[in-house]
């Protein structure tokens, strides 16, 4: 891996159809999130985040979505898989 690419940010997921998409590739299952992954073909590390309203109120789903978004930031450049989407899909625990 270059050093360009580990310098640059992994963008944002935005679109409903890439969320979709990124739904028919690897499922990693933990307590506290849900992990998906898929090749993207060449658009470079992008990650989206989803929580949903059986979580909890708006403080508790945005205060999830912030800790997700920070983690995203630290980890996804070193460990995230080149020229995929990643998803976190927030679960209560």
């Amino acid at each position: 891996m270059s050093e360009t690419e580990l310098n640059q940010p992994p963008s944002v997921m935005s679109k409903r159809a890439q969320f979709l998409a990124a739904n028919r590739g690897v499922r990693v299952a933990r307590p506290g999130f849900v992990l998906l992954a898929l090749p993207n073909g060449g658009y470079g590390k992008r990650y989206g985040i989803t929580v949903t309203k059986k979580i909890g109120n708006a403080v508790v789903r945005n205060r999830m979505k912030r800790r997700f978004r920070a983690l995203m930031r630290d980890a996804l450049p070193e460990s995230g898989l080149p020229d995929h989407d990643h998803v976190l899909i927030g679960r209560e625990g």
